[in-house]
């Protein structure tokens, strides 16, 4: 499933073969239990979202929320895609480094990590990261990301 029509995330889970369900829903849980407060989860593209609502900063470029994080039941793969990954100077080696450190191998393209399994992933990693950057301090990066272009 590339892209889901469901409008709430409960509807999304619901649609998932039993096999993915399983795995986003503990994925889902690992982002609920470290996101920052601020953020919120919907569904957007497609895929369970969790974003800045456009009441608290609707200064985007093309008139969406920002996202911060988003899971989704793929094609052939789970996605889970880590917007802040690249913000902050080092987080992304980390990742790589605990990746190395659990004896896994990275599946990884431009913030998307992709996984069968939660075990595929360095869960503690992964939940330290989400829990690490601030709506404002994702808020001012995208705003000074904004200036450079």
């Amino acid at each position: 499933m590339a892209s889901s029509t469901a409008e709430t995330p409960e509807a999304y889970l619901e649609s998932l073969p039993a096999d993915r369900q399983e795995s986003i829903r503990q994925v889902r849980q690992l982002v609920l239990q470290n996101l920052p407060e601020g953020y919120v989860e919907t569904m957007r593209w497609g895929m369970l979202s969790y974003e800045i609502p456009l009441a608290v900063f609707p200064g985007t470029y093309n008139g969406q929320p920002l996202n911060y994080v988003g899971l989704a039941a793929q094609k052939n793969k789970n996605s889970l895609y880590l917007m802040g990954i690249y913000l902050r100077e080092g987080d992304y080696q980390a990742l790589m480094d605990a990746y190395r450190e659990a004896g896994l191998r990275p599946d990884v393209g431009k913030s998307c990590l992709r996984f069968r399994q939660p075990g595929d992933l360095p869960l503690q990693k992964i939940g330290e990261l989400i829990a690490a950057i601030s709506p404002t301090e994702f808020i001012a990066a995208f705003q000074a990301s904004r200036k450079k272009a």
